[in-house]
């Protein structure tokens, strides 16, 4: 195993490791000290099959089952998510429009997500350029690029997340497909508080919890100073220090953490340019002892 970074804030080539087969101790170690270290991990020319994806990524954690997906699951693995615009027979394969707009995932959840493990199998092109980028910027460093008053502000504080202000969001996105939230879904993902300032649990770094797509306030402020100081914390952890974009190859597994980054994928794709990406999601019950969870 080989680690190369990317030199920007954020993301690292890991050559090496053939994800079809199982990791040792040892290169199981070496990957989550990469993930720590560089936030987003970039595997290319990996050949896997459902079942090969999700036992790569159930090795970090459990993984989750999406309450919305749906149909969009590899039949037999539910864990295993279909990103993709492509229709067959009148029908979508997969989740069209997922994971566009700045946001960390599960962050709505009571147990947080640790990290998503992503597989490309057909990347849209054109003029032999790579389509469908999916960018990052980085938390660890965002909370130490915060103003003393701002971090001092934030001790103690707590943050609401909703499922369903991303889910609306991206409703609104032209072309979107998805129907509304139903009641039962809206039930099993009711909005849930976490603490604003998060001690990471690879490198023991402080990191700012509190994202675009799902934070809706400020539980201990009044509404108006809560959305004053969102915007503030929005805007600020989108600087171009803290950024980097990956962008898509055939045969990439892209790896990264959601406690220490925020993403957001690129829908610079037509229709007829056509996607296919398999995902899991992966919880932070490796790292974060029930103890400790909210």
């Amino acid at each position: 195993m080989k680690v190369f970074p990317s030199g920007a804030a954020l993301g690292a080539r890991i050559d090496g490791l053939d994800l079809a087969q199982p990791l040792s101790a040892a290169d199981d170690q070496a990957v989550v000290a990469a993930l720590g270290r560089h936030g987003v991990l970039r595997f290319p020319q990996q050949k896997l099959d459902g079942a090969q994806l999700k036992r790569f990524a159930a090795g970090f954690g459990e993984l989750e089952i999406n309450v919305a997906s749906g149909a969009y699951q590899e039949p037999g693995h539910p864990e295993v998510m279909i990103l993709s615009n492509i229709v067959e027979n009148g029908r979508p394969i997969g989740l069209a429009d997922a994971g566009q707009g700045w946001h960390t995932d599960m962050s709505y959840s009571r147990d947080i997500a640790f990290a998503n493990v992503l597989y490309g199998i057909r990347i849209p092109r054109r003029n032999g350029e790579a389509l469908g980028a999916t960018e990052f910027s980085g938390m660890q460093a965002a909370y130490e690029g915060l103003p003393a008053a701002v971090k001092e502000r934030l001790e103690g504080k707590t943050c609401l997340h909703d499922f369903n202000k991303f889910w609306e969001m991206m409703r609104q996105e032209k072309g979107s497909k998805r129907p509304a939230l139903t009641e039962a879904q809206k039930k099993a993902k009711p909005p849930v508080s976490h603490p604003m300032v998060l001690t990471h649990p690879i490198t023991g770094r402080k990191v700012l919890y509190a994202n675009p797509g799902y934070a809706v306030r400020v539980n201990e402020l009044p509404h108006k100073e809560s959305d004053e100081l969102l915007e503030f914390l929005f805007e600020h952890q989108l600087k171009a220090e803290y950024r980097y974009a990956s962008r898509w190859e055939e045969g990439d597994v892209l790896m990264w953490e959601d406690i220490g980054t925020i993403h957001s994928a690129v829908a610079d794709y037509r229709p007829h340019e056509h996607r296919l990406v398999k995902r899991c999601q992966v919880m932070a019950t490796r790292f974060i002892p029930p103890e400790e969870r909210a």
